[in-house]
Order: C-alpha cells, then sequence, then structure tokens
C-alpha cells in the first residue's frame, strides 16, 4: 500500500500493489494524480532512485529522500524536514487500528483497498 498524505497527515491517494513489486515503481503514478505540485517530496530510502529523483525535478518538488547506502556518492538532504515523514507512518497506524484492516481479512486486492479508502475518509473526518 502506497500513500500519500497532506502537510497535515491527511490521505490524499491510496494506490495498492503487489507485495513483491518495488515501491519506488510508484512515485511517478502518485505524483502524476496530485492535483497541485508539491513543495516536496518526503519519502524513505525505497524510493532512493535516478527515475525517481528525476520525475520529482520535472514536477518542480525538491526531494527529500536519504540516499541507499549503496550509492557511490550520497545526495544530501534535509534531515528536519524528513522528519515530516512521520505523518505517513502515523496515518498508516491510524488504518491499523482498524483489526480488519491490520490482518487483512478482505482476501481480494479491490475489498482491501475499498476498505483502506473508507478508513482513510473516517480519518479524514476525525
Amino acid at each position: 500500500m502506497h500513500a500519500v498524505v497532506d502537510a497535515l497527515g491527511n490521505c490524499l491517494r491510496l494506490v495498492l500493489t503487489p507485495g513483491q513489486q518495488a515501491d519506488c515503481c510508484q512515485l511517478p503514478e502518485l505524483l502524476a494524480a496530485l492535483p497541485q505540485t508539491p513543495g516536496a517530496v518526503i519519502a524513505d530510502r525505497a524510493y532512493d532512485t535516478n527515475a525517481v529523483l528525476t520525475a520529482v525535478a520535472a514536477c518542480g518538488a525538491v526531494a527529500v529522500i536519504p540516499a541507499k547506502h549503496t550509492r557511490k556518492a550520497p545526495r544530501r538532504y534535509d534531515v528536519n524536514l524528513y522528519a515530516e515523514r512521520n505523518k505517513a507512518e502515523r496515518f498508516f497506524g491510524r488504518l491499523k487500528e482498524a483489526r480488519g484492516f491490520a490482518t487483512r481479512y478482505e482476501k481480494t486486492a479491490s475489498s482491501f483497498l475499498a476498505v483502506a479508502h473508507l478508513l482513510a475518509a473516517l480519518d479524514w473526518m476525525r
């Protein structure tokens, strides 16, 4: 599950992918679906690829993504701004308060994504 959250931690977009698919493949699609250009894209190390960095630069945002340990030339990033990534982690924590979501009672991807959208809407109304 991939999510885009705003500065307040409210969900803007959810995408469900298979577990074996790389995280970085979804970022260009998530950025393209946003209604306005973000000022910064904050993501974890899994999103540190040249394609992701190019997509973030193309949309006019700043990439706040720590470099993977395998990168030969580590990039610098704003550590204070990277601390804001916890809002996405807290969003997933709020979704997992629902036992059915945390244990994935729904067997099909479409029904699991529907439950995730429902929980995100309920979280938005809190």
